[in-house]
């Protein structure tokens, strides 16, 4: 199933070590099947606030995606991105194509009731 990477970046301000990080981040996805989704274009926000850049990364699976951030290649330029821009960075696993809510739905009603 598939898996994400996302990232919001705040404060992102240029600096070589961040070119470095763009330059050399393709040759750790390959790797494990990693791919760019999004990489800082324009979003829109509809609730609340969301300063700064979105970067979601897609992976063939949940294991390929904990094992790209846990890679020596990635590892070794994380702290050129780490040491200049601010953010949170999760790993998330995809629905199958088939989800439905309902299981979700009918825990809270049972919660709730």
């Amino acid at each position: 199933m598939t898996a994400y990477a996302i990232a919001h970046l705040q404060d992102a301000a240029p600096h070589p070590d961040i070119a470095e990080y763009i330059e050399r981040l393709p040759a750790t996805l390959a790797p494990h099947g990693g791919r760019f989704l999004v990489h800082a274009t324009p979003h829109e926000v509809k609730e609340g606030t969301w300063p700064g850049a979105v970067v979601m990364l897609g992976f063939p699976g949940i294991d390929e995606a904990r094992a790209w951030w846990d890679s020596p290649a990635y590892q070794e330029i994380a702290p050129l991105r780490s040491r200049h821009i601010e953010g949170d960075i999760i790993l998330v696993e995809g629905v199958p194509d088939d989800y439905s809510p309902t299981g979700i739905v009918q825990a809270i009603r049972a919660a709730t009731s």
